[in-house]
């Protein structure tokens, strides 16, 4: 048996012991998830003090004294501090919370200390969402609200009650809740931005930069969270068309190739050839400009862009939201093709710097004076790379000073940037326009819902070389190492590559994984993604074309109003209690009573009935008093004793 938590235990004590473990449950739902994203040392207090309830609810709960309450609180204040300085921000607020959430564990001695607890849990509930917005994080909320709001019922009900009976009860509520929270889902008008995120720091900087240097792409092949998806209007293009456009690279210091915006004065000239493709592209945020288009985007809708000289297509304003945008795309194109290229870009393309890798461009001098043609010059690079003792792979070797020297006559090993780079610098030695895009290469096809889902393992860079009268040409010149010098944990990241590199997938674990997919998608599509547009399409579908923001909070309002009409009028009803068995026996003997033409009102009381029935049905009426008066003693006598098996025996004389 527990120890009770004094000697003279008040009701108010009573009440928080037998609840503990409920307000145990609903303070772990509610700090749980942040463990990932709190301190160590504040996750490893969190876990001491709650393994220390659970340990009193065992042992016999007592409070905790003051002043080992006040010290370890002091002490916290003081550790969030020192971890996220100060002001103050919402990281340091949301630990303390965590902390003070579990510490009030440690201090119940009444119901109202449990109604605080329960209190703060709810706002700790609103924090989740600041990390995490995927489905899983939906699904835990759900549990967590249910917890804490059965947690809520237990302390306000019958401490004798069952925990089905609570934890249904609480089911119920949020049943009657979830109108309201549609409705309010529906038709609040949408705000530009994440609805759960801090503005300064809501999504972090992911994916590829404004620069590139040796390790800069490759650091991305172990990442393997989603950069966008896309679904296409018929079939999806081939693997070798799936070059999806990024930064361009065309300022290089030896070491670091990097962006240049001088050139977005007019957009390139680019001649469509061959079918277009019309597809959806929904972009994860990744805080930068760039919207990576399948090559080479022609129309855009959905963002204010522009496309810079180089080919980039920019939107106006940085990503900082899952974005959809619908796209057409020609994978066959000519850009810039012209007889010469403008001087600035010409100089752009040809800048080198001095003093940096002198065999690498000795070798390039001596490759065009046997022959200049660009093109001869491109396949004599892609033939070097092929023929001599390259590698590919995603650990390459340390570089010196002379990186490309170092690359091309002594490590010979490295990523796509180490060959992209190299081949870049070999041709701008040669004296053709080369320069670097990044962006990804391919996407895996989910056959549950359609879309490409490309991640950022598929981060890749590639060349293209300016040839007068044929405009900007795209050569990867990855591609051109052979199969047999591919290192095993590189062998996804190439082109049409044997199959037996690729690894083995076990199919049922592969179709689960893309189901898991399509449900995340359907989820960021469908409810992340519920963006002022949709919201238009969706009032302009039910009738309100146009819709401003007055037109909408007005139908919320009037929405509102409706619901809450009809759930007080369902709620004002006379509806019999369906929990008490003795009443539950007593709705069966009226149904007894009615089939041998016995009426009665909702309004009338057992013992009305049974004094009505002295006149009426004699025959009837003892028995039916005698039923009344057990039904009433176990319903309304305090301590009354179980009669069930009594009123069961007289229901049995009535059905007779």
């Amino acid at each position: 048996m527990k120890r009770p938590l004094n000697r003279h235990p008040t009701p108010q004590q009573y009440l928080a012991y037998v609840n503990l473990p409920w307000l145990w449950a609903a303070a772990l739902a509610t700090t749980l998830p942040h463990v990932y994203h709190l301190p160590t040392w504040i996750s490893v207090v969190i876990a001491l003090v709650q393994l220390h309830v659970v340990w009193q609810w065992r042992t016999g709960y007592r409070v905790t004294p003051a002043w080992a309450r006040v010290g370890m609180v002091f002490l916290c204040c003081a550790g969030v501090a020192l971890q996220f300085g100060l002001p103050p921000n919402y990281e340091s607020g949301i630990a303390m919370l965590a902390i003070l959430i579990s510490m009030k564990l440690l201090e119940l001695k009444s119901q109202r200390d449990s109604v605080v607890l329960l209190t703060l849990c709810y706002f700790l509930l609103l924090t989740h969402y600041f990390y995490n917005q995927n489905i899983l994080t939906g699904l835990w909320l759900i549990v967590s609200v249910l917890t804490v709001t059965a947690a809520l019922l237990k302390i306000h009900t019958d401490p004798q009650q069952s925990a089905f009976a609570i934890l249904s009860c609480a089911a119920r509520l949020l049943l009657q809740a979830l109108p309201f929270m549609l409705a309010l889902y529906l038709l609040v008008p949408r705000v530009s931005g994440p609805l759960w995120g801090v503005p300064q720091n809501a999504y972090s900087v992911i994916g590829l930069g404004n620069s590139m240097s040796p390790g800069s792409i490759s650091s991305l092949i172990g990442n393997d969270e989603i950069a966008f998806r896309a679904r296409f209007e018929g079939a999806p293009p081939t693997r070798k068309q799936l070059y999806w456009r990024g930064p361009v690279l065309t300022r290089y210091n030896g070491s670091t190739w990097e962006g240049d915006d001088d050139f977005v004065i007019r957009p390139p000239k680019i001649e469509t050839r061959g079918a277009a493709l019309n597809y959806t592209l929904t972009l994860e945020a990744h805080q930068r400009n760039w919207l990576l288009p399948l090559e080479m985007p022609t129309h855009v809708e959905g963002v204010e862009a522009d496309m810079t000289r180089n080919g980039l297509l920019r939107s106006r304003r940085p990503i900082t939201t899952r974005t959809r945008l619908q796209l057409v795309s020609h994978p066959e194109y000519r850009m810039d093709a012209e007889a010469s290229l403008p001087p600035g870009l010409q100089r752009a393309s040809l800048q080198l710097p001095r003093d940096y890798n002198p065999r690498t461009l000795e070798l390039a001098r001596r490759w065009r004076a046997e022959n200049p043609d660009p093109r001869q010059l491109a396949e004599r690079a892609l033939r070097h790379f092929h023929d001599e003792a390259f590698y590919y792979t995603l650990e390459p070797p340390l570089l010196g000073a002379q990186a490309m020297d170092d690359f091309l006559f002594n490590t010979r090993s490295g990523f796509c940037e180490h060959y992209a780079s190299a081949f870049v610098t070999l041709m701008r030695a040669a004296g053709v326009p080369a320069r670097v895009v990044m962006g990804y290469l391919g996407g895996e096809l989910n056959p549950v819902d359609g879309f490409l889902v490309v991640r950022q393992s598929s981060a890749h860079a590639w060349a293209e070389i300016w040839i007068a009268n044929e405009g900007w040409i795209r050569i990867d010149p990855t591609a051109a190492i052979p199969p047999e010098r591919v290192a095993p944990d590189a062998a996804a990241n190439l082109v049409d590559l044997p199959s037996e590199l690729a690894g083995y997938a076990i199919d049922w674990l592969q179709g689960l994984r893309y189901r898991w997919d399509a449900v995340n998608n359907s989820w960021n599509q469908w409810v992340l993604g519920y963006s002022s547009e949709r919201q238009r399409e969706l009032l302009s579908i039910l009738g309100l074309s146009n819709p401003s923001w007055q037109r909408i909070t007005t139908a919320l309002i009037v929405v509102m109003a409706a619901m809450l009409l009809a759930l007080s009028l369902w709620l004002l009803q006379a509806r019999p209690d369906t929990t008490d068995p003795a009443w539950k026996l007593w709705r069966k003997a009226l149904r007894h009573l009615a089939k041998q033409g016995v009426r009665t009102q909702p309004w009338e009381t057992p013992l009305a009935l049974a004094k009505r029935l002295q006149t009426e049905r004699p025959d009837l009426a003892e028995t039916v008093l005698a039923l009344a008066r057990l039904v009433c003693a176990a319903r309304y006598e305090p301590k009354a004793e179980d009669k069930t098996a009594s009123i069961k025996a007289l229901l049995h004389d009535i059905r007779r």
